[in-house]
Formats: structure tokens, C-alpha cells, sequence
């Protein structure tokens, strides 16, 4: 079983509020959205009332409904991308489809609907998203729970900035490293320093087995940004770097605050390396030399 919502507003004298996702400068989670994703033994038909400070202003209560068996109509296309963001664009609506059955993201957007098509793949703060519909000014993709529980899309709202690439052309340049667009975990920024023009940032991982694939002077992908770790702290499960202006006017890092959530993809070719020592593929490789 999943949940849909249902709201149901204020008399005619109490004050209009309309609901609103947590953007950037927010701290609250929407709570109904948490609640769809929760494994289906927690879930509930719990009410939930809104934090915004005036009283009483609405109120999100959770129905269920039955989990269709067909399979998504969102796949996960192979696509690689570079680390290197196009543009900002800025969130125009997250929520339910049309039959509640799932989930969808609109984005404004300029540079990266020039020339698209149905089906192709956009990286969204790092995270490859398949484009479902398209106009002149903006793009839906569609969003699997699961894409929710492990990235940080599920606290961005209406006017929140978001790094935006597509997927590299054969003939493109390789500007950052390998970025497959498949975010391994979310960390959180701890600290902001500003060294002249640069800025320092900190990142705890919030998935410490990640911390094995982060090395001083690798690559990693933050929101979808191609950036060079420069220390790793193993007992505060932390990796810091360093952004130039340039890059700073240019993606959407620099804009979030301590606390809050970022993507992380860590550099597929450690994965590889790891597997194929666990294999025992190398000591092979020694005996039939």
C-alpha cells in the first residue's frame, strides 16, 4: 500500500495559506511526502498539520490506496555525464501525478531543452532524471521513491536553484571526470570558509562506507558538480574542498547554508578497482604471468 494526499482547508474566516515544499532557505520537510515513502509497515492514515506559524492555516491528511503492479513508466536510461553543469535552473512544482501514483518534477530551464527528446537524460543536482514531457520553457521528469529516499530532491520547492546537465555526446569534451548520474548517498555541509575569493566547504557523509571510495585529490560528484577532494577526515566522517569564484557564480553549492543536504557520487573507477581485487582477479592475473 503507498498514500496519496488529500487537503482540506480552513473555514471561509481563517487565513489563506497555500502549502509549499521546503525550498533552499527552508528547514521543515513536507511530512506527507516522508509519509509515501516510509517502508509500508510504518505507514498510517496520520494527519498532519502544517508548522507555518499562523493558526490553524490547513491541514494534509494521508489516504491510502492500492499499489498498482504495473511497472513504472520511469527507467533509468545509461547515460554518462561529466560533472560539469550547463546551467541553473529553478524548481517550478514537485509533487504527485495527476493519479497520485507517483512522482513528478517540473523545472524551468533554458540551455538544456534546446534539442531534447522524450525520453532523454537530464542530471538533476547530480541525479539522472528521464525527461517525460517538454515545452519552450521547462521539463518533467518523473521521480521514483526510491530516487527520493536516497537523494536530496525531496527538500527542494518552487524557486529552488538546481545544477542541470545533459548527457555527454560522443564528440563533447570530457571537462570533469565519469559521472554516471546514480547519487551513492547524501551528505551535509558542516562548514563554509571563505580563503580570499575561494570557499572552503565541508561535507559529513552521512554513509560512512562511502568514506573508503573518497580519496585526497580524487574526483567526486557534489549536486552534480565534478570537484576535487582536498582532505579526507576519517574520524568525523567528513571530505572538504575548494570552489574558485568562477565555479561558485556557476553552480548551486555555494548557495546552501550549514545543515543542509547534498548528492554524492563518488568516482565509479574505486568501485571497479574494489571489485576486482575482491574477485581475485588480479592473483590470477599473477599466476598465469
Amino acid at each position: 500500500m503507498a498514500a496519496c494526499l488529500s487537503l482540506t482547508t480552513t473555514p471561509a474566516n481563517g487565513p489563506r495559506i497555500t502549502p509549499t515544499w521546503r525550498t533552499q532557505s527552508q528547514s521543515t520537510i513536507t511530512r506527507p511526502i516522508l509519509n509515501l515513502l516510509l517502508p509500508n509497515s510504518k505507514k498510517s492514515n496520520l494527519k498532519f498539520t502544517s508548522s507555518i506559524s499562523n493558526p490553524n492555516p490547513f491541514r494534509l491528511s494521508a489516504a491510502k490506496f492500492p499499489q498498482s503492479n504495473k511497472p513504472s513508466s520511469t527507467t533509468t536510461t545509461r547515460s554518462l555525464f561529466t560533472g560539469i553543469v550547463e546551467e541553473m535552473g529553478e524548481i517550478k512544482r514537485l509533487g504527485t501525478t495527476e493519479n497520485g501514483a507517483g512522482f513528478e518534477l517540473e523545472i524551468r530551464a533554458k540551455t538544456v531543452i534546446q534539442g531534447v527528446h522524450l525520453g532523454d537524460s537530464i542530471a538533476v543536482n547530480g541525479t539522472c532524471l528521464t525527461v517525460t514531457e517538454f515545452t519552450d520553457e521547462c521539463f518533467t521528469a518523473g521521480l521514483a521513491p526510491e530516487t527520493l529516499r536516497k537523494t536530496s530532491l525531496m527538500e527542494l520547492g518552487p524557486g529552488s536553484r538546481v545544477n542541470l546537465e545533459r548527457a555527454v555526446q560522443p564528440a563533447g569534451r570530457m571537462g570533469g571526470h565519469f559521472v554516471q548520474g546514480h547519487v551513492d548517498g547524501t551528505g551535509e555541509i558542516v562548514s563554509r570558509v571563505k580563503e580570499g575569493d575561494s570557499l572552503w566547504v565541508k561535507v559529513r557523509v552521512e554513509d560512512e562506507e562511502l568514506l573508503r571510495y573518497i580519496v585526497p585529490k580524487g574526483f567526486i560528484a557534489v549536486d552534480g558538480t565534478s570537484l576535487t577532494v582536498v582532505d579526507v577526515m576519517e574520524e568525523e566522517g567528513c571530505f572538504n574542498f575548494m570552489m574558485v569564484a568562477y565555479t561558485q557564480q556557476e553552480v548551486v553549492v555555494p548557495m546552501k547554508s550549514v545543515g543542509e543536504k547534498v548528492n554524492l557520487e563518488v568516482d565509479i573507477l574505486g568501485k571497479y578497482v574494489e571489485r576486482l581485487l575482491g574477485s581475485g582477479f588480479v592473483e590470477s592475473m599473477v599466476k598465469s604471468s
